[in-house]
């Protein structure tokens, strides 16, 4: 615990300082970096089999995906690394069918979900950082997942009754989810405030709370369903990258669910 601690108090705010200072090429490169290793994770924790290239394959194509939102081609590197990692993915497929070395199908899509869906939810840092006011949005997704996170782990300490939720996370309690949710929606109407107050800019505050409501709702939904992914694979963590956290996916899970809401909510009820 006190490793996580240490490692989580000197990891966060270098995080946050990169995400508000760096411009949205840099960013990118940093996403690229973080949704390759993750992509490479979840490969590895389903036991994936080293087919052509295919953890190759598939880690390029989430390095792809945030670059190409930096430089303004995000639709269209997106749809081109799809069709392009669907061919280099079924093609040996086709060719190995009936031998020993068969290509499964789920093993295609847990590349195409590594490959695809976690760089473009992620990608979602690199959109909201090219927004006007950037350097505040950029930050939603992150202090959201975080301060959920910290909630959910203090009210399920001090308050949790109602365990056995779902058998996923059996040791968490319903007091702990609805306290990530109310920490969520109180810590985002803070950081609106902050914002309004520091940084010279009219927020709409209500709108915040909401941003904070419908992000902590989905960031905890992201921390199960990775999970869940775990428990059916038999791990306990993706990695052993971050001491104390696991791999780039244990750190990321959540704000990869968090991201693509809050820039949807940007994009509809922009805040400021």
């Amino acid at each position: 615990m006190v490793t996580r601690i240490i490692v989580g108090l000197a990891l966060g705010p270098a995080f946050l300082a990169a995400l508000y200072f760096l411009p949205p090429i840099a960013l990118a490169v940093i996403v690229a970096v973080i949704a390759a290793m993750a992509s490479f994770e979840l490969l590895r924790a389903a036991k994936v089999a080293h087919h052509n290239g295919m953890y190759a394959c598939t880690a390029l194509a989430a390095a792809l995906i945030p670059l190409g939102h930096a430089v303004g081609y995000g639709s269209w590197t997106t749809r081109a690394v799809s069709i392009l990692l669907m061919a280099a993915l079924f093609l040996p497929a086709l060719k190995h069918y009936g031998t020993r070395s068969e290509i499964r199908f789920e093993h295609i899509i847990v590349c195409l979900f590594g490959g695809v869906d976690i760089p473009l939810f992620l990608s979602a840092l690199v959109q909201l950082k090219q927004f006007d006011n950037g350097p505040f949005y950029v930050l939603l997704p992150v202090i959201c997942a975080f301060t959920t996170d910290i909630g959910a782990y203090f009210f399920g300490v001090f308050l949790g009754r109602h365990r056995n939720v779902t058998q996923v996370s059996p040791n968490k309690s319903l007091e702990g989810y609805i306290g990530g949710i109310v920490t969520g929606c109180l810590c985002m109407f803070l950081y609106g405030w902050l914002v309004a107050r520091f940084g010279g800019i009219q927020v709409k505050l209500p709108i915040m709370a909401l941003y904070g409501l419908l992000g902590s709702i989905v960031t905890e939904i992201g921390d199960l369903a990775f999970s869940l992914i775990k428990r059916q694979c038999g791990i306990k963590d993706y990695g052993t990258l971050l001491p104390g956290h696991g791999g780039m996916m244990d750190r990321f899970d959540s704000t990869t669910f968090a991201a693509p809401m809050l820039l949807l909510l940007v994009e509809v009820l922009p805040a400021f």
